[in-house]
C-alpha cells in the first residue's frame, strides 16, 4: 500500500499517520476492524471486513438515539462504543481489531475503546 501524501499540516499529518497504521492493521471476517473517525464535534465507528471492503455495523453520535443527550463529548464517546459492541454482537462479532484512524489513544478515541470493552467487545 503506497500512499503519496505530500505538505504540511494537521490533516495531513493526520492522513500520514493513518496510512502509516493500515500497513499493519486489517479487518478480516473473523476479527474485523473498528475504525473510529473523530471530529472536533461528533464521533463515528464502524466495523469493517476489509477483506470484502464492506461495513459491518456502525454507530455515531450523527444517529437519533443522541438527539437528547446531555453530557460531555468523552461521555458521548463513550456511549458510541458501547452502541457499536451491541450492535455487533447482534451481527455475530465478539472480536475486532481497533483501529485509532491516525489520532492519539487518549481522551475521546479511548473512551470508544473503553465503552466498546465494556460492551462485550474483545479489543
Amino acid at each position: 500500500m503506497s500512499v503519496a501524501i505530500l505538505g504540511k499540516g494537521k490533516k495531513v499529518a493526520l492522513k500520514r499517520r493513518h496510512a502509516r497504521i493500515r500497513k499493519r492493521i486489517s479487518g478480516t471476517p473473523e476479527r474485523p476492524r473498528l475504525v473510529v473517525t473523530r471530529s472536533n464535534r461528533h464521533m463515528v465507528a464502524q466495523v469493517v471486513d476489509d477483506t470484502k471492503g464492506v461495513t459491518l455495523v456502525s454507530a455515531s453520535t450523527l444517529q437519533a438515539d443522541f438527539a437528547g443527550f446531555q453530557g460531555t463529548k468523552v461521555e458521548a464517546a463513550k456511549k458510541v462504543g458501547e452502541l457499536i459492541a451491541d450492535k455487533a454482537k447482534a451481527a455475530g462479532i465478539t472480536a475486532v481489531v481497533f483501529d485509532r484512524g491516525g489520532n492519539k489513544y487518549t481522551g475521546r478515541v479511548a473512551a470508544v475503546a473503553e465503552g466498546a470493552r465494556e460492551g462485550g467487545l474483545a479489543l
